[in-house]
């Protein structure tokens, strides 16, 4: 049905993300991402995304022959990830992220996190 939806914000280590569409077939999401933190290093089994980094710098990495190479996303600039890539995230400045994926939330693998939550799926 057509007209507003809940927007929700989900708090994480990192920093937080808002959801501000969520349906049975893409959700839509902005992460911002606090200076000096990083999201774990992931892939996904399902999910298939696509990021557009909206504002500030950070790095962005991506496993490309095996090995972890930052993509120097810049304002404007996007990327897509699909299933089994490995990435993450990782803020030299406040960003925001624009996410927009599969409505796959729970497919993350974490192979690595600073916060301590590898091997964990949450939404």
């Amino acid at each position: 049905m057509s007209g507003r939806v809940e927007i929700r914000t989900v708090n994480k280590p990192w920093g937080y993300e808002t959801i501000w569409a969520h349906t049975d077939q893409y959700v839509g999401k902005i992460l911002h991402i606090v200076a000096g933190e990083s999201l774990s290093v992931q892939y996904h089994n399902v999910k298939d995304e696509t990021v557009y980094l909206l504002s500030g710098t950070m790095k962005y990495w991506v496993a490309t022959d095996g090995e972890l190479r930052d993509v120097h996303l810049r304002e404007g600039d996007a990327y897509r990830i699909t299933p089994g890539t490995v990435h993450y995230m990782e803020a030299i400045t406040d960003c925001d992220v624009l996410e927009v994926s599969t409505p796959n939330l729970d497919d993350v693998v974490r192979l690595k996190d600073r916060y301590g939550r590898e091997g964990t799926s949450t939404p």
